[in-house]
């Protein structure tokens, strides 16, 4: 089973350099784990904003990790902990959400 692991950022700071700054962080620090299945950092789309899109939030973080293992050794990696001691003065609220993933992408598909 895979592991999504979905950050999303408030900033005290939400100017477009602010959020530059953090996505650029997540790249360099975060992007070259062992085990990470796919990468993405960037900021919300302002203009989807229609009522089901939450806009409490200005960066993103989405990382899929191969397994559960790989998930945990980037929790206590070195880099980690970097990225958060460089960022977190800025962070407003963080939410994260982890999720299971099915190694099989069609496994939760219907036969047509």
């Amino acid at each position: 089973m895979m592991l999504g692991h979905h950050v999303y950022f408030s900033l005290h700071d939400c100017s477009p350099h602010a959020a530059d700054t953090l996505i650029a962080s997540a790249q360099t620090l975060l992007s070259n784990h062992e085990g990470i299945v796919s990468f993405a950092a960037g900021g919300r789309t302002p203009d989807l904003n229609r009522d089901v899109n939450d806009q409490q939030f200005d960066v993103a973080l989405q990382i899929v990790f191969r397994n559960r293992t790989a998930h945990d050794a980037y929790q206590n990696s070195p880099m980690h902990h970097q990225f958060i001691d460089e960022n977190k003065a800025n962070w407003k609220q963080i939410r994260v959400f982890d999720v299971d993933i099915p190694n099989d992408p069609t496994a939760n598909k219907s036969a047509d």
